[in-house]
């Protein structure tokens, strides 16, 4: 049923928004010169930048959908899956991110290569696919319910047409058009769902009106620790926010992939506290707003809806054409947002984790760019045929039963390897073959009841699609800690740079040489293109910012563009070299010719230069 409120202004601005992101996600094409820029964005982007455009791959095409029908059906708990993530923090920031930084990780399953040897890493590339190409079903899935009242397509129809568009922007421009576009559609869906949200408490007579219509057991942050069987707290902590929140920030190739993108480690963690803290809670009433407003309408018989279509109907109701429209388009955001980084990250794990080290090493990077653009392409078409298998029951359900029983080995492998120097090879093997059989053991009938029930804390059934994931996670630490206890431990040198409290050694082997922690400044100069500096990405600066970056030759440094708002899109990363004395030029940061044609950076243009070690 196509909404009767909809305007031909609505479908203007819907059709206008999809034209248009796909055309400014093309556009940053011209970005994607190599491997290194279609899979990590040149690792060039400044931390506001990146942590908006991931706001927007978190929020994924299921979310308003999904969050507004647990909104309506439950209040304001439907809140709690975003408010779960901020224990993951001090995990992010002090451990995990300086190990994929400095190690110069770029998937998952190379760390396991590193930590753990070949099959380990084999074993974590399949659970990393089968992760990624799922969660793009889920999301297609949602695509295509999403554009079925709006368009009056089948689901199939508006998931197909909708991934023909992000498949064209992410072939060609990979991360980078991902992160533009993602930063445009993150801006959005926040404005978006919180103008939603306005909007009904306003039209419920303000604030004090629209508490007093929300019903009494709607009004509670968290529901109750294990009622209802399918929205109960427990349940959806253990689902949420252990076992989901831990597979997006530790194992999510889409994730690693934007930390890789930002320019220094620095970075990357003002980026974590920014999304994790800050932007998170907002898109937890952004995406749950819809619902609660829907209900107290409800209630105060101002609308008639139900909860699969309280966002729709909504917005239907509390907008004006056109804005109805705007309001389609944050959700196209959300529903484009997740989907194109999950394409991207699927060409990345099979280019970087099969097809480069075993199927066809040493060929020119542009023949990996060409398979990497390919590799795209099927994955939207292996997403797009999972849409049938995911349609049954609630996208909620869906996506909740699908991460709790694929994530959990695998957050229990990557907390173990960088937190327990004993865990081994055998250890990783085991938990990852052990706990994913016995996590597909729990489907089969009989056998569901006998192996969760002891996890459900006396709830029925219906809450297995949670409780799963807090079997998964247990059985799978149990086999890793049992086999890590009776197997020989691999020697220290082997794991250095890899584990909690090898930090400075990862840096050593960033730099290839000692790393430099004095704490410098940021300085300010003049972009001088030096044929005489040679080849590669070398970097010299006279005497005055040397002292103010407190630098040595042999550095590492990343030089950009002053213009804050390019995000770093003009930018690189160098060796700083010895400069000599430059008089009379001393503010002129000289690079080569190759640096200054791969960053964009021009004779005469403002810039700054930063000390990364």
């Amino acid at each position: 049923m196509i909404p009767h409120g909809a305007t031909s202004a609505d479908y203007i601005i819907v059709v206008a928004y999809f034209m248009g992101i796909t055309l400014f996600g093309v556009y940053f094409g011209r970005y994607a010169k190599g491997t290194s820029d279609y899979f990590f964005g040149g690792q060039r982007f400044a931390w506001w930048l990146i942590g908006f455009s991931s706001i927007a791959t978190m929020v994924g095409s299921y979310s308003f959908v999904k969050y507004s029908e647990a909104g309506f059906s439950y209040g304001l708990s439907s809140s709690q899956s975003y408010l779960n993530d901020w224990f993951w923090v001090p995990i992010l920031l002090i451990v995990w991110l300086p190990v994929l930084y400095y190690r110069r990780i770029q998937s998952v399953p190379e760390y396991f290569d590193l930590r753990f040897g070949r099959w380990a890493r084999l074993a974590a590339t399949g659970f990393m696919l089968v992760y990624l190409i799922g969660y793009i079903g889920v999301n297609l899935l949602t695509l295509g319910k999403a554009m079925q009242p709006l368009m009056g397509w089948s689901v199939m129809t508006g998931a197909a047409v909708t991934c023909a568009l992000i498949t064209a922007y992410v072939m060609a421009g990979g991360q980078t058009s991902v992160i533009m576009t993602d930063l445009l559609q993150g801006v959005i869906l926040l404005i978006a769902g919180l103008a939603l949200f306005a909007a009904g408490i306003w039209q419920a007579g303000g604030l004090t009106s629209f508490w007093a219509a929300l019903p009494q057991d709607h009004r509670y942050l968290f529901s109750e620790w294990n009622r209802p069987d399918n929205f109960s707290f427990i349940g959806i902590y253990v689902q949420d926010g252990l076992a989901n929140s831990a597979a997006f920030v530790l194992m999510n190739q889409g994730m690693i992939m934007r930390f890789l993108a930002l320019r220094s480690i620095r970075d990357a963690r003002k980026m974590a506290v920014l999304w994790i803290l800050v932007l998170s809670p907002l898109a937890a009433i952004a995406v749950s707003g819809a619902g609660w407003a829907a209900r107290v309408l409800v209630s105060q018989g101002q609308m008639m809806t139900s909860g699969e279509r309280a966002f729709i109907d909504a917005a239907e109701f509390l907008c004006a054409p056109g804005i109805f429209g705007l309001v389609l388009a944050a959700l196209l955001a959300a529903l484009m947002s997740t989907a194109d980084t999950l394409i991207n990250a699927v060409a990345a794990v099979f280019i970087n984790d099969i097809y480069r080290p075993y199927l066809a090493p040493s060929k020119e990077d542009r023949h990996y760019l060409l398979v990497a653009r390919l590799v795209s392409l099927g994955a939207a078409a292996l997403g797009l045929l999972l849409v049938p298998v995911m349609s049954r029951g609630t996208i909620y359900h869906a996506h909740a039963m699908f991460t709790a029983a694929v994530t959990p080995p695998m957050v229990v492998a990557i907390l173990l390897g960088i937190f327990w120097r004993r865990f081994n090879q055998p250890a990783a093997l085991a938990t990852l073959i052990g706990g994913g059989a016995l996590s597909m053991l729990s489907f089969a009938p009989g056998l569901d009841n006998f192996l969760l029930r002891p996890f459900s804390f006396d709830m029925g059934p219906d809450s297995y699609a949670f409780t799963r994931a807090l079997f998964g996670l247990v059985t799978s630490g149990v086999i890793g800690v049992s086999v890590a206890a009776f197997t020989r431990p691999q020697p220290l040198a082997q794991l250095l740079g890899l584990v909690a409290g090898t930090q400075l050694d990862a840096m050593r082997l960033y730099k290839g040489g000692a790393p430099n922690l004095n704490d410098g400044r940021i300085a300010q100069g003049v972009i001088r293109i030096d044929p005489a500096l040679g080849e590669g990405f070398t970097v010299a600066v006279p005497s005055g910012i040397r002292e103010r970056l407190r630098e040595r030759p042999g550095d590492m440094a990343y030089i950009c563009d002053s213009r804050w708002w390019l995000g770093g899109l003009r930018s690189f990363h160098g060796r700083l070299a010895d400069s000599g004395s430059q008089d009379g030029q001393p503010d002129v940061i000289r690079i080569t010719p190759e640096a200054a044609s791969w960053s964009g950076l021009r004779d005469g243009s403002p810039a700054w230069v930063e000390k990364i070690c």
